[in-house]
């Protein structure tokens, strides 16, 4: 056998294996999830409401991850909750979208998890929509959401 690998020998092969975590290191990362914050939903507030950010815009149907607080559920089985910028000890549930709060995404889990107290930061990661819609099961009126969502504590 001739060439470069020809005279291998065990000692040069674990030099090699030894150096492919620092090969993987040098490869870009996959892109991460992209984030928003609540400074970020609203671009203004004008006469006609809110208005939503060009970057709430940009990532509606993407998979996007939110840091905030969960409110009280309305009951221990719900499918949903609402993320609040601040901690609550009630839920913000509004009427209709004109009363819609600039600090609150809905939040509707793709499975069941374990709700927390309202003190505790957590992730929430799902695929951004935002818009006026209105649960046909509840009735309740939201302007965004994550959909197919999971959180956890941060």
């Amino acid at each position: 056998m001739t060439g470069p690998f020809a005279r291998t020998t065990r000692r040069d092969a674990l030099r090699l294996l030894a150096s492919l975590p620092l090969l993987a290191a040098a490869r870009p990362a996959a892109a991460a999830i992209p984030s928003l914050s609540f400074d970020e939903l609203y671009s203004k507030f004008g006469v006609l409401g809110l208005e939503f950010s060009e970057k709430v815009k940009t990532l509606a149907g993407q998979e996007i991850t939110i840091q905030g607080f969960m409110a009280p559920p309305l009951k221990a089985e719900a499918a949903f909750f609402v993320l609040t910028e601040i901690p609550m000890s009630l839920c913000p549930f509004c009427s209709s979208d004109a009363d819609w709060p600039d600090n609150i995404v809905v939040v509707y889990l793709g499975e069941k998890q374990t709700f927390v107290q309202p003190s505790q930061t957590i992730e929430a990661r799902g695929v951004l929509e935002f818009g006026s819609w209105t649960d046909p099961e509840t009735g309740f009126v939201s302007l965004l959401r994550l959909r197919n969502a999971e959180y956890a504590s941060v």
